[in-house]
């Protein structure tokens, strides 16, 4: 399975008009809270994309690697998905 790339395309495009506004924010000294706030908004935006991403890796690259049976591959896509766990979990 491949990522939904037009999906994807849409959500960081608009995270990245999320993070117009929140520099509009800061030139405009909004408050502090408000800032956090947009700033939080676009914490989980981009959270949700990388799962969606993650998803799609597991779902079509990491299967294709089990279901050829090369234990190089599989080792190597197993490693990868373990250095993004514990990127993650800091």
């Amino acid at each position: 399975m491949m990522a939904d790339h037009a999906r994807i395309e849409r959500l960081l495009k608009t995270a990245r008009g999320q993070i117009d506004g929140i520099l509009r924010m800061v030139e405009d000294d909004r408050y502090c809270i408000d800032v956090s706030t947009q700033l939080m908004a676009t914490q989980s935006l981009l959270a949700r994309i990388n799962a969606d991403v993650l998803k799609a890796h597991v779902e079509g690259c990491v299967r294709r690697a089990v279901e050829t049976g090369d234990e190089a591959e599989k080792a190597a896509k197993l490693a990868e998905i373990e250095t993004v766990i514990e990127k993650l979990a800091r």
